[in-house]
């Protein structure tokens, strides 16, 4: 077993530092196992067992390229479970990998914080025309551009078909062939961090796919019937150890072989395990530790809100950085729209959620909850902003709806930039989804491509998702919705690029604002602690920065009509003392769309256009209005 002590993973087929391809698998419920190669050499090894149920052995005569199975009892060829490669799909043969063979120029690459970071959410099939690792590589630079600092990459284990989301995975260690080559991936995050980005990795861990799912012909114990799933059967992290090692190593291998920045952990309420350490505390371990010296970033999406998920080990916690807030979601859609149907009815848009959402993170912390009839959420008042990472779109948000559409075409273009702004300069974590810097006329539609038995239940099951919609359960929307298995939603998903041209003054809003929260040392900072705010109108508010030596930040949001602030009851809207404010920025700049904003006057009330926001801060110096515009105030961001 000398060789076995050399291997990178448990399980799989892998190249040797000494130059040896060695076998390993662990398949308890079979009584012999045979690799046998896919080429006209027609060669096969019997590999010997060990304890445990693993079965092991050198591939004597294999090389990186030669495509392989696994023979079980004598009867059933199926490829690899840690197959790092499925040419084929999830229903042909494995391929060897040698990982070691790619040459990596980013050695100076310390990893991302969890602190100060811009999340960019992609679909690597969708992102460009070509949809390909290499595609989406040349379009980094814009990124990078615009000020985003880490890439969020919507799954990637392969599944069967020609497209989908890639929630669907079934070969968990192979990088979807649809993409590319495993070394397109690792040719990907290298570029990226080139040019100053981190790359992270969104990941499934509570289900499998419907379709290529072969775990059940090594051990029926990757499974369990023990907790209900959203999705088809629970994983099995309470049982043999190598069926809960299958999923953390994992965790740790898209880190050490593909430089990976981090994960997104997908749903991670249906990550149910009973163990002493709980399987998410132990996937955050293991990444940690394959990242060495490099600095990871953790995020979980948790629909139930449980925070203990971010908090410490040492607190009975899990130890993630950061996890999705769907509340601030749900009430910035309700202010852009006015629909308050299905999960978004317990919300109103309205100003205070927007200050608690800046505030305290979630907006439910155990209180009732109306749409599940349940309480929902776990106190988070003491958790700092940036561990929340808010949005306005995301992949799931945008599908659910009847037809895709993106926010700039169910909004005013003011009231969008006005909470776009407040989404950019606000302390939470920010995240845009793949378009949405350019207001993309693209739909995001749900999109899979199955074998024909799944075609009408799938259909039939998003329609009924859809249906909790009652304007979609309408029967003249439903008969026009969309397909969720076909060529057509997949198409109509693909980002135009030429839009990023066309539609200038959007992503020069984005460029702007994330240049703002790059650059002002007093925004910088703001996810750090917490901002104070007020309403001053039934539909106006303030977040108010203290910044100390670098002077106070006042961030108005008005979402009515004109307002002139008067009579000004409110001490967060005074300047601090010996200064006056300036105004830095307004989402009614001319470049924008915009038309314009009023001069700031010392000695008069405060004007803040219709469906806005303005940033003010403080400058020292005297008060005195001298009738000029401000000094700095000229729209110069």
């Amino acid at each position: 077993m000398r060789r076995a002590r050399e291997r990178r993973l448990t399980a799989g087929v892998e190249c040797l530092p000494d130059g040896a391809v060695h076998a390993r698998v662990w398949a308890p419920r079979c009584t012999t196992v045979e690799a046998v190669l896919d080429t006209d050499r027609g060669r096969r090894w019997t590999l010997q067992p060990e304890t445990d149920g693993f079965f092991s052995g050198d591939l004597d005569g294999a090389q990186a390229a030669d495509r392989y199975w696994f023979l079980l009892d004598g009867a059933r060829l199926r490829p690899d479970p840690v197959s790092r490669w499925q040419p084929d799909g999830p229903h042909g043969p494995s391929a060897i990998v040698d990982p070691s063979s790619f040459r990596w120029t980013d050695g100076k690459w310390r990893g991302v914080e969890p602190r100060r970071q811009v999340l960019y959410e992609m679909h690597v099939g969708t992102y460009t025309p070509e949809g390909t690792w290499t595609a989406a590589a040349a379009g980094l630079d814009a990124l990078a551009d615009l000020g985003i600092t880490i890439v969020e990459m919507m799954p990637v284990s392969d599944f069967a078909g020609r497209f989908g989301w890639g929630y669907d995975g079934v070969n968990l260690y192979a990088p979807t062939r649809l993409y590319g080559r495993p070394d397109d991936l690792r040719a990907f995050v290298d570029r990226a961090h080139a040019l100053g980005l981190g790359v992270i990795l969104d990941v499934v861990y509570n289900h499998l796919g419907p379709d290529g799912n072969y775990l059940p012909d090594f051990s029926p114990e990757y499974f369990t019937d023990k907790y209900e799933n959203d999705w088809g059967q629970s994983i099995n992290f309470e049982g043999p150890r190598p069926a809960r090692e299958f999923f953390v190593e994992n965790a740790a291998y898209w880190i050490d072989e593909f430089h990976f920045d981090g994960l997104r952990l997908d749903a991670t309420q249906d990550m149910k395990d009973a163990s002493p350490e709980h399987v998410i505390g132990e996937i955050v371990r293991r990444t940690r530790a394959a990242a060495g010296d490099r600095r990871v970033l953790i995020v979980a999406e948790n629909e139930p809100q449980d925070t203990s998920i971010v908090r410490a080990r040492e607190a009975g916690g899990h130890g993630v950085d950061a996890v999705w807030n769907d509340d601030f979601h749900h009430t910035a859609v309700v202010a852009l729209t006015g629909r308050r149907e299905a999960y978004y009815q317990d919300y109103k848009g309205s100003c205070q959620e927007f200050i608690s959402c800046a505030k305290y993170g979630y907006l439910y912390q155990g209180q009732w909850y109306g749409w599940q009839k349940k309480r929902r959420g776990t106190p988070a008042l003491d958790l700092p902003a940036y561990q929340f990472v808010t949005y306005l779109e995301n992949h799931d948000q945008v599908a659910n709806s009847a037809f895709g559409r993106r926010l700039h075409q169910l909004s005013s273009p003011s009231r969008l930039r006005a909470i776009t702004a407040l989404t950019l300069l606000g302390p939470a974590t920010p995240m845009l989804f793949q378009g949405q810097e350019f207001a993309s006329s693209a739909p995001f539609l749900f999109f899979a491509d199955h074998k024909r038995e799944l075609h009408e239940p799938i259909n039939s099951g998003r329609r009924q998702f859809l249906s909790q919609f009652p304007s979609v359960a309408d029967p003249q929307v439903q008969s026009v919705l969309p397909p969720a298995v076909g060529t057509e939603p997949y198409d109509r998903s693909k980002l135009d690029p030429l839009e990023r041209e066309r539609n200038s003054g959007w992503l020069a809003l984005h460029r702007d604002l994330l240049a703002l929260r790059r650059t002002d040392p007093v925004i910088q900072r703001a996810g750090e602690g917490r901002p104070d705010g007020a309403i001053i109108a039934p539909e106006a508010f303030l977040l108010r920065y203290q910044g100390g030596v670098d002077g106070d930040r006042l961030l108005l949001v008005n979402l009515g009509c004109d307002l002139d602030v008067t009579p000004v009851p409110e001490p967060l809207l005074a300047p601090p003392a010996g200064s006056r404010w300036e105004r830095q920025w307004s989402s009614e700049a001319p470049e924008y769309g915009g038309n314009g904003t009023a001069r700031v006057r010392p000695h008069s009330f405060l004007r803040i256009p219709g469906e806005s926001t303005v940033l003010l801060r403080s400058v020292k110096g005297p008060i005195e209005d001298d009738g000029t515009d401000d000094a700095v105030g000229k729209e110069d961001a």
